[in-house]
C-alpha cells in the first residue's frame, strides 16, 4: 500500500492521534432561529443568520478514517474547534456579494433554491509555524466564494425536519478548497492523502500532517476600496495529547 494506509495498524487500537490536520472553514451565527417543529424558508434564511467567523475545525484524520464507515467521525472531530475573535456581521459583509450563479450540479431541491446571491468574496490563509520556525507560512490561499452551498442552504436544509435552531448556534461551512493546489484546505488534500510532502516556506521544514507543537493561524478578510473588512486571528496550538 501506499501514502496514507501504509501508517495504520490493520486492527484498530487505543492511542493519540498522529495524524492530526487543520480543516479550513468558515463558521455562521444563527440569529432568532425558528421553533421545534418549524421550519426556517429560504425566503426568510438570511434574516436567522447574525454573522460569520473564520473556522478551524480541527480533524484526526486516522481516527477518522477507522471512524468514518459506517457512521461518521465523531471523536476525530469532537475534540477541538476554533474560530476567529470578530463575528462580522452579514450587513459588513454585503458589499462583497458575488453576482448570483445557478446552482446545476447537482442542482438543489426546490425547498433549496436560490434566486439572488449569497455567495461572498473572502480571502482566506492558512500558515503554519513550527516550534524551531521564526514565523508562520502560508500553506494554504482560498477563499469562501468557492463553496458550493451558502450558509443560507445550509441552514435552511439544518432546519428542514423541525430541528429547532437557536441563537448563537454556531454552523461550519465544511472545507473551503478551490481548484488549484495551493487553494487546497487541508493537509489531508495538500499531500494527497500522504504521498506528497508540503513544504513551509523556505524554513527547510515539511509536513504532511500537524506535529506537537505547530501554530495553525487562519487568517481572512473581505477587500473593498481603500479598506478590508477582518474578522482577527483565527488561532490554535497543537500540544501533546494527555495520558489516559
Amino acid at each position: 500500500s501506499s501514502g496514507i494506509n501504509a501508517e495504520w495498524p490493520l486492527r484498530p487500537g487505543f492511542a493519540p492521534c498522529r495524524l492530526l490536520d487543520y480543516e479550513l472553514e468558515m463558521g455562521f451565527f444563527v440569529g432568532p432561529g425558528n421553533a421545534m417543529g418549524d421550519n426556517i424558508k429560504m425566503e426568510d434564511a438570511a434574516d436567522n443568520i447574525f454573522g460569520m467567523v473564520l473556522m478551524n475545525d480541527w480533524s484526526a484524520r486516522d481516527i477518522q478514517k477507522w471512524e468514518y464507515v459506517p457512521l461518521g467521525p465523531f471523536n476525530a472531530k469532537n475534540f477541538g474547534t476554533t474560530i476567529s475573535p470578530w463575528v462580522v456581521t452579514m450587513d459588513a459583509l454585503a458589499p462583497f456579494l458575488l453576482p448570483h450563479q445557478a446552482k446545476t450540479d447537482p442542482a438543489p431541491l426546490p425547498y433549496l433554491q436560490e434566486h439572488d446571491s449569497y455567495q461572498y468574496d473572502i480571502k482566506l490563509f492558512v500558515g503554519i509555524q513550527g516550534e524551531n520556525m521564526t514565523k508562520p507560512e502560508i500553506v494554504t490561499k482560498s477563499n469562501f466564494k468557492y463553496m458550493y452551498w451558502s450558509p443560507r442552504q445550509q441552514l435552511v436544509h439544518h432546519s428542514v425536519t423541525g430541528c429547532n435552531m437557536s441563537p448563537g448556534d454556531l454552523l461550519g461551512s465544511g472545507t473551503i478548497s478551490g481548484t488549484t493546489d495551493e487553494e487546497l484546505g487541508c493537509l489531508l488534500e495538500l499531500c494527497w492523502k500522504g504521498t506528497r510532502e508540503v513544504k513551509l516556506g523556505e524554513s527547510g521544514e515539511v509536513r504532511k500532517f500537524l506535529k506537537n507543537g505547530d501554530d495553525v493561524i487562519v487568517t481572512g478578510y473581505a477587500q473593498g476600496m481603500g479598506y478590508r473588512v477582518g474578522f482577527g486571528e483565527c488561532t490554535g496550538k497543537v500540544l501533546p495529547a494527555n495520558e489516559l
